[in-house]
């Protein structure tokens, strides 16, 4: 027989029902998409993608239970083709007796499928052998095929609030056969809540640890007060966990808020995020590979120097490495954040690469190159002027294809650098209009 104090907090106390499932209300809730599939017994296959320990595997085998479904589980860790094609037998041969619908599929960390592996589900799912329930932590829309995302819905989970965490934690204490016979005082729980990051796993986990650090010794009661604060828990744990994961999708998110807080120009912010990322393990040449796309990205000609200075930040990094290596990053983060900012090449760029979609225009023959005598008969190059053989090494010649004469790609942005650049160019090219429509 099982010895339950060998279990730990959080199997002990997984969810058996949806009274008992804390979270997720947006998928759940009364009247929500999910909840109305499961109340009427008619589920389609689904996505359930969200950070580590918010209950994916848990709520798919709570609605395993509550249609009374046939429930298979496969991690895509350790499992193949050849897995995929038992599960799919037994589901058709219990097919015939089973009167409650489609078995259940589940498969954790389904991202981790092969493309080939995910071609396999294909049949079984449009045909209602399985019903899939797919968990994941990563983005499906980069990490599944098309077609098996066009055949899933989709539900995001959203790590526990601070709300949530407060009825696991008291429902752990209440509940749980072993905690809810000690005499426990949480005066604190701020330390608890920053250390577990919305993910109840860790969270039950980590009050676990702490309270088990109280042992009961000879002598003592089980009713003698255990008296948890901040201090306390950050003691046991003797360090932060940070709460960022470099191959996962706290990568993805901590990243994309740390450039915005550099395009938003909040140094501050932009170090915070540059922070979370060090302290978690990042490569600091990841870093600064995307400080060096930001500086044409969103800051471009605003300020050229940009570029250059995280040009030289991206060696540096490289010939140095951590620790000395965040100074450096932080002195470009902190530059590219307080630069005025434009995005002109940007979208300049993307303009035209919309432009040449489809398009095969000829190369004006004036701009063509002629190293052969047959190419000079033809005029190759013939009417071109070469622009330094004029004043202000500049002449008013057609340089685009005659479909695209007179098209616009580079539109100025309203900053000192730029507007400098838009003089000149207004009054080199006139048919382009530059600051006409400006208000510089």
């Amino acid at each position: 027989m099982l010895n339950r104090n060998n279990v730990p907090l959080p199997e002990r106390l997984r969810p058996e029902n949806l009274e008992d499932y804390f979270g997720q209300e947006h998928i759940i809730g009364k009247g929500s998409i999910l909840r109305n599939m499961i109340d009427s017994g008619n589920i389609s296959s689904f996505i359930l993608w969200g950070p580590p320990g918010v209950g994916k595997t848990t709520l798919a085998k709570i609605i395993s239970k509550n249609l009374k479904r046939t429930f298979y589980t496969l991690s895509a860790v350790n499992s193949g083709v050849k897995d995929l094609r038992e599960v799919f037998k037994k589901a058709e041969d219990s097919s015939i007796f089973d009167q409650n619908g489609s078995p259940i599929l589940f498969i954790d960390e389904i991202h981790r499928f092969s493309k080939s592996q995910q071609d396999a589900l294909l049949t079984a799912v449009e045909t209602g052998t399985i019903c899939l329930i797919g968990a994941t932590t990563e983005n499906p829309s980069f990490e599944l095929i098309t077609p098996l995302l066009s055949r899933c819905q989709v539900f995001v989970l959203d790590s526990l609030s601070v709300k949530d965490m407060d009825k696991l934690v008291e429902r752990a204490l209440r509940e749980d056969e072993i905690l809810s016979k000690r005499n426990i005082e949480i005066k604190e729980k701020k330390a608890l809540y920053r250390f577990a990051g919305g993910d109840a796993r860790k969270l039950l986990n980590i009050l676990e640890i702490v309270i088990n650090s109280f042992p009961l010794e000879r002598g003592k009661r089980k009713d003698d007060p255990i008296i948890i604060d901040d201090k306390i828990i950050a003691d046991k744990l003797q360090e932060n966990i940070a709460i960022y994961d470099k191959i996962g999708e706290q990568h993805y998110d901590i990243i994309s808020a740390f450039i915005k807080s550099i395009r938003g120009s909040d140094p501050n912010a932009a170090i915070y995020w540059m922070a979370r990322m060090l302290s978690g393990g990042e490569k600091p040449e990841f870093i600064a590979r995307r400080m060096l796309i930001s500086s044409s990205e969103d800051i471009g000609l605003a300020n050229p120097n940009a570029l250059l200075l995280a040009q030289s930040t991206y060696d540096a990094v490289k010939k140095i490495g951590m620790p000395e290596a965040r100074i450096i990053l932080s002195q470009c983060a902190i530059y590219l954040a307080s630069s005025r900012k434009s995005n002109s090449a940007y979208m300049a760029i993307n303009k035209a690469l919309e432009a040449v979609k489809g398009d095969c225009s000829p190369v004006p023959l004036h701009l063509r190159n002629a190293p052969t005598k047959l190419m000079e008969e033809l005029n190759y190059g013939k009417e071109y002027k070469y622009s330094h053989s004029y004043e202000g090494n500049f002449i008013d010649q057609e340089f685009l294809p005659d479909n695209l004469s007179g098209t616009k790609f580079y539109e100025a942005s309203n900053n000192p650098s730029e507007n400098k650049l838009e003089k000149y160019l207004s009054k080199c090219w006139p048919k382009y209009h530059y600051g006409e429509d400006d208000d510089k």
